[in-house]
C-alpha cells in the first residue's frame, strides 16, 4: 500500500469524508437476520432446527452502501422504490432515524418491499429466503427519482448506483442520469447485475466482482475460480473501457484481493487484506460505498480502489450485514 497511499495522505482523504457527499440510487431492501443455535435435526426431514433467540432488522441491498458511507461519516442521499407495506415503512423511518433525506425514496402500491430473510446459528448462515418483486419500477417513478436527482446535482460529488436487479436499474433511469451529471464533475460508479455493460456505457467506473466480469465477457466460471489469464483480463478491460466509454473498472476478486484498470493505461493489483473471514454479505457495497466516497473526498481511482479494499478485509471478518467505521479503516492501516 505505500507506495499508493503514504499515512498523509490517508489522514487527507478520510478526514475530508465529513465534507464528501455521495448519492446512492439502486434496488434499496431490508435484511432481516434470525439468530439462533442448532442442537439437534428434525425428525420430519434430514434438517436442523433453529431454536431462534432473536432478530434484527438492518437496511439492506443499495442501503447498505449507504449505510457504510455514513459509517465512514460522509454525507448521503439516496433514491429508490419500496412497497406500501410495513417493511417499506420501517425503511422510510430508519432514514430519518439516520437524519438522512427520504425524499428520493419512491412508494408502489403494488410492489413488496424487497426483504432477504437469514437464519443464522453459531455464526455460520444455515439458509435464506427472499421476498421480493423484480419487475421494472414504474415510469412515474422513475420520474419523480430523476426529479429529485436534478433537485440534489449542486451538492454532489460522487453518485453510486447499485444494481440488484430488482427492478429499479434500468435504461430509462440510467439515461436521465447521464444527463443530470453530464459535465458537473460528478463521479459516478456503478455496481453492475446484468452481464451486459452497454447498460452502463458513459458512466466513470464499473466495479464487478470476477464472476460478473466472466459473465460480461462471455467467459465460463470454472470451479470458481478467476477463468481468465491476467494477460486477457487487461486486454478485455481496455476493450470494455473503450467501447462502452468507461473511465475504470475495478474488479474485486475475493480472496485474490482488487484489480483496477484505467482507461489510462495504468493497473494495480491490489491483494486481499489478511484476516479470517466470517461472512461475505455485504462486503461489495462496503467496497462500493467506500470507494465512491474516498473519490467524492479528492482520491484517485489507485487511492480509493486501496481504501476500498481495505474496507472489505475488515467486513468480512463481521457476521451480518455489517459496516466499517473511520476509526476501524485507519486502525487497520
Amino acid at each position: 500500500m505505500t507506495d499508493i497511499l503514504d499515512a498523509e495522505k490517508v489522514r487527507r482523504i478520510v478526514d475530508n469524508f465529513s465534507s464528501a457527499t455521495v448519492l446512492v440510487i439502486g434496488d434499496v431492501m431490508v435484511d432481516h437476520f434470525i439468530w439462533g443455535k442448532v442442537s439437534r435435526i428434525s425428525p420430519e426431514a434430514p434438517v436442523p432446527i433453529v431454536e431462534v433467540g432473536r432478530e434484527s432488522y438492518l437496511l439492506g441491498g443499495s442501503a447498505n452502501v449507504l449505510n457504510n458511507i455514513i459509517a465512514m461519516g460522509g454525507k448521503v442521499f439516496v433514491c429508490g422504490v419500496v412497497g406500501d407495506d410495513g417493511m417499506g415503512r420501517w425503511l422510510l423511518s430508519e432514514l430519518v432515524r439516520m437524519e438522512v433525506d427520504p425524499g428520493g425514496i419512491v412508494v408502489e402500491n403494488d410492489r413488496p418491499t424487497t426483504i432477504k430473510t437469514r437464519i443464522v446459528a453459531h455464526s455460520q448462515q444455515v439458509v435464506r429466503f427472499d421476498r421480493e418483486s423484480r419487475r421494472p419500477v414504474g415510469q412515474a417513478s422513475v420520474g419523480r427519482i430523476l426529479e429529485y436527482i436534478q433537485r440534489k446535482r449542486n451538492e454532489l460529488g460522487a453518485v453510486v448506483i447499485s444494481d440488484y436487479n430488482k427492478g429499479m436499474v434500468s435504461g430509462p433511469l440510467l439515461d436521465g442520469i447521464r444527463k443530470i451529471v453530464q459535465g458537473s464533475g460528478i463521479v459516478t460508479c456503478v455496481d453492475p447485475k446484468h452481464s451486459d455493460f452497454s447498460l452502463y456505457r458513459g458512466f466513470d467506473v464499473i466495479t464487478p466482482n470476477h464472476h460478473e466480469a466472466e459473465a460480461a465477457l462471455g467467459v465460463e466460471d470454472i470451479n470458481g475460480d478467476f477463468a481468465l489469464k491476467e494477460t486477457e483480463v487487461r486486454r478485455a478491460a481496455e476493450n470494455l473501457m473503450v467501447r462502452f466509454q468507461l473511465k475504470a473498472i475495478l474488479i474485486t476478486r475475493g480472496e485474490e484481493g482488487m484489480s483496477l484498470y484505467e482507461r489510462n493505461g495504468g493497473i494495480t493489483h491490489i491483494p486481499a487484506v489478511a484476516r479470517e473471514v466470517f461472512d461475505v454479505t455485504g462486503a461489495g457495497d462496503t467496497a462500493i460505498g467506500v470507494f465512491a466516497l474516498s473519490l467524492a473526498a479528492g482520491a484517485s481511482f489507485r487511492e480509493a480502489a486501496v481504501l476500498a479494499n481495505q474496507a472489505a478485509g475488515i467486513v468480512v471478518g463481521k457476521v451480518g450485514t455489517a459496516t466499517v467505521t473511520r476509526e476501524e479503516l485507519m486502525g487497520s492501516l
